[in-house]
């Protein structure tokens, strides 16, 4: 990359002789929305990218994966949208006599409604059972039109969180610490002898003892450098 510029590789050109996004295994390039990336004859679009008057484009900034006859973006940033069971982990960002107001990193900031909290708070009591800038693990239980939700804390294992620490990771990659049928954090958990619970927001609670929390948060930012590398520049 000079000048500012990706470069592209000679087989990517978006003139009328590209024969399309095939990159012959080489790294992924990076791709910006709108990009032209070559012709559509032959090519499946996969996520990230649509069909456009004959031609490929991407509609989101990310890596250009190509496998097979398929193309697809896997996007440097995403945001989180919250969906009526997802587990999450939140921080209080404020209060009123019945309601606390729930960071979950979404659009907007969730309620959590004194009848969903936990224990059993009395009006105007909320601030002395969650004070502002305490964690919670709770679960989305209503998303409406404009993306806003409830959330709740009744249900098993959802709590305010009083040890270990927080981590953030993007929410595409969830599938990759994850791993097939759980592989990947089943491994993680044990080399690390940490309990992880990790959550559809993107944010890992990780608690153990320091060394095995060290190595743990070590792997998820090896991780996130590894999904914005290109060309084998991070």
């Amino acid at each position: 990359m000079k000048g500012g510029r990706v470069a592209r590789p000679d087989n990517m050109s978006v003139s009328d002789k590209a024969d399309g996004p095939r990159n012959g295994g080489r790294a992924p390039s990076l791709v910006t929305p709108g990009e032209d990336l070559g012709k559509s004859e032959g090519i499946e679009a996969g996520h990230g990218v649509l069909v456009m008057d004959g031609r490929i484009r991407a509609t989101k900034h990310g890596k250009m994966n190509v496998k097979g006859n398929e193309i697809s973006i896997q996007p440097l940033r995403t945001g989180y949208i919250p969906r009526p069971g997802d587990l999450v982990i939140g921080y209080v960002e404020g209060c009123t006599n019945n309601i606390w107001f729930i960071d979950i990193g979404a659009p907007f900031n969730a309620i959590l409604p004194m009848s969903l909290g936990p224990g059993n708070a009395s009006f105007g009591g909320t601030r002395q059972v969650m004070d502002i800038g305490e964690a919670v693990l709770c679960r989305v239980q209503e998303v409406e039109e404009t993306h806003s939700s409830v959330v709740t804390m009744k249900g098993l294992g959802l709590r305010k969180i009083r040890s270990g620490t927080i981590e953030d990771v993007e929410p595409h990659l969830l599938g990759q610490l994850i791993g097939k049928k759980g592989n990947s954090l089943r491994n993680l958990k044990d080399e690390s002898d940490c309990r992880i619970v990790v959550c559809d927001n993107g944010r890992i609670w990780v608690d153990g003892e320091f060394d095995g929390v060290v190595s743990v948060r070590n792997r998820l930012r090896e991780m996130t450098i590894e999904s914005k590398a290109v060309g084998g520049v991070a």
